[in-house]
């Protein structure tokens, strides 16, 4: 079967699923649904998974938005159907960081952003 079909049945297990393996389900969620849908299901399989593993803490509902946010914004317009060559295209996806650049660790870790998306609370620097 497939890492979304095993995702959306929660029957995959947790140490299988790595942060490519986000990107990746993310990527064919919105392939497939309007971004609504797309993130509902995947906060929705998530949280499961995270109940699953026994670290239902480990949750953060705004680097879940921002993760699926900032995915929906690369893809575009553009209909790439292989998510091989979506990553090819966006090789820094791969790296967690790239979900959570504009947040301090404080702001993120917070019990409020682990429940609600929050917005970004630090701005780059603007020359």
């Amino acid at each position: 079967m497939s890492l979304l079909h095993d995702f959306l049945h929660d029957e995959i297990s947790p140490a299988d699923f790595d942060h490519r393996s986000h990107v990746v389900v993310a990527h064919e969620l919105l392939r497939h649904h309007d971004f609504n849908e797309a993130h509902d299901a995947y906060v929705r399989h998530l949280k499961s998974l995270t109940i699953r593993a026994g670290v239902p803490e480990k949750f953060n509902a705004t680097i879940t938005f921002a993760a699926m946010s900032l995915i929906a914004e690369r893809m575009g317009d553009k209909d790439i159907q292989d998510v091989n060559d979506f990553l090819n295209a966006n090789p820094d996806l791969l790296s967690a960081k790239s979900f959570v650049s504009g947040y301090t660790k404080e702001r993120l870790n917070s019990s409020l952003a682990r429940r609600i998306p929050l917005l970004p609370d630090t701005r780059p620097n603007a020359d």
